[in-house]
């Protein structure tokens, strides 16, 4: 353990209670931004898809500048919060604001323009199969930014680096592995430098080694950008070690929310079952 990097080392959930929540071991607390105001707010929103309600008066703050998790079943509502957020899905009651300015009032132009502070991690990558890695994630700065192609080469070469992934520019997907697929589609994610990226199950389908070393190097970009951070996961209890804050979504509700440590603290039955993956509780699906 001494020989991993200090900061976002994983730490067992024996000893969670002992040491700051977030993915650092260290004094994280510390350089939290310090700005209270959320950065994205869920108001009493409500939607049905197909004739189901999906959420159900959803009212959540995502603080600037943190890694925010999103969990629950199958089913919950999870990704239908993040499509909100993105601006993919409008609510058929509510609000969803950014900085302040409800998404959904916004025109066309508006909504792109939006869009452009943020970046998106898919589920499995979702990478373009017929273009290269460099193509890939060229491919923001190609279709939304004017920039000269010696520009994007440098900025590319530049965040394919920052993944750990230098020299595989001229690959192809399917010449990539699960993992290298992850860090190129967080490459493609970061290359337009957004405010905040969001995660759609980032690690869904990866051996655990593998999904560690993703959710250790989301950790380490943060810690050197300080990107405000969304992102849905099933990866309990794993990654409880890698967020400041975990959001619960149960039935299309939020059932709780809040600085990591306090979540995994709650005494009420469902987190807890959730959390510890425990069969007794007032979830049973046997």
């Amino acid at each position: 353990m001494s020989e991993i990097l200090p900061g976002c080392a994983p730490i067992g959930l024996e000893v969670m209670s002992e040491i700051l929540p977030g993915c650092a071991p260290i004094g994280l607390e510390s350089i939290r931004n310090q700005d209270s105001s959320p950065i994205i707010r869920l108001v009493g929103v409500e939607t049905t898809l197909l004739g189901q309600k999906v959420l159900d008066g959803v009212t959540l703050d995502i603080p600037p500048r943190q890694i925010t998790v999103i969990i629950g079943l199958s089913g919950a509502g999870k990704s239908v919060i993040l499509r909100h957020m993105i601006g993919l899905t409008r609510p058929d009651r509510g609000q969803v604001l950014v900085d302040g300015v409800d998404i959904n009032l916004l025109s066309r132009k508006g909504l792109y323009a939006l869009r452009d502070r943020f970046g998106v991690m898919f589920q499995t990558g979702a990478l373009f199969e017929s273009m290269t890695v460099f193509d890939n994630v060229a491919f923001p700065l190609r279709e939304k930014t004017k920039s000269g192609e010696g520009e994007i080469r440098e900025k590319v070469t530049q965040v394919l680096a920052l993944v750990g992934l230098p020299d595989t520019g001229g690959k192809y997907p399917d010449e990539l592995s699960g993992g290298m697929v992850r860090r190129v589609a967080l490459a493609r994610a970061m290359v337009m430098d957004p405010e905040i990226i969001f995660f759609d199950e980032p690690t869904t389908g990866l051996d655990p080694i593998i999904r560690n070393s993703i959710l250790k190097l989301l950790c380490d970009t943060w810690r050197e950008f300080s990107f405000t951070m969304v992102m849905v996961s099933h990866d309990i209890p794993e990654i409880f070690n890698w967020c400041h804050n975990l959001v619960v979504v149960r039935a299309g509700k939020i059932a709780a929310a809040g600085p990591t440590a306090s979540i995994l603290a709650s005494e009420d039955p469902f987190v807890q079952q959730l959390v510890t993956g425990d069969f007794a509780g007032p979830v049973s699906l046997l």
